[in-house]
């Protein structure tokens, strides 16, 4: 199995995640920003993207990578404040084609927000959703920040990875 990860992060946890993913694998890893992320040379691919505002951040780059991306087996991690549940799940369907992601696996992994490395307008906007959110801890979360980045989180995807490859070996 030919496999690479291809990652589009904003704030550097889903970077995090995929060199870890990297490193335990020895798959290439690949931000989606440089011009050798090529998934077309791959038959297996991890996709790790950020979530902000309600989108994946990669969201652009499958759009433009699309042929490219199906027909292979995909795993995709999104990376957030949010822990995994139907609110998240929405969030992922309403970045990446319905075609696509039927046929990927999803595991969502938190990530890190802190709030002095955010520019002033994003402090803001974290704050008016802070006031705005009902839900006491994550209104806390979104002023002061949090940090959930574990290198144990990637077990389920390496798990999936290694399924992969035995279902590959007895085809």
């Amino acid at each position: 199995m030919k496999g690479a990860i291809f990652f589009s992060t904003k704030h550097g946890s889903t970077a995090q995640y995929a060199n870890w993913i990297g490193e335990a694998t020895g798959f290439p890893v690949f931000d989606v920003n440089d011009a050798k992320a090529d998934p077309s040379k791959y038959d297996f691919l991890i996709l790790g993207s950020a979530l902000i505002f309600y989108r994946l951040t990669i969201r652009k780059w499958v759009k433009a990578n699309l042929a490219d991306l199906e027909g292979r087996s995909k795993i995709l991690f999104s990376v957030s404040g949010a822990g995994a549940g139907s609110k998240l799940n929405q969030w992922v369907a309403a970045s990446l084609p319905e075609s696509l992601l039927s046929k990927m696996n999803h595991v969502a992994l938190r990530g890190r927000m802190n709030p002095a490395k955010l520019s002033w307008v994003l402090r803001q906007i974290m704050k008016i959703g802070a006031l705005l959110n009902p839900n006491r801890k994550a209104s806390k979360e979104e002023r002061e920040g949090f940090d959930y980045v574990d290198k144990s989180s990637i077990e389920p995807i390496l798990k999936l990875i290694e399924e992969f490859q035995l279902s590959e070996v007895s085809t």
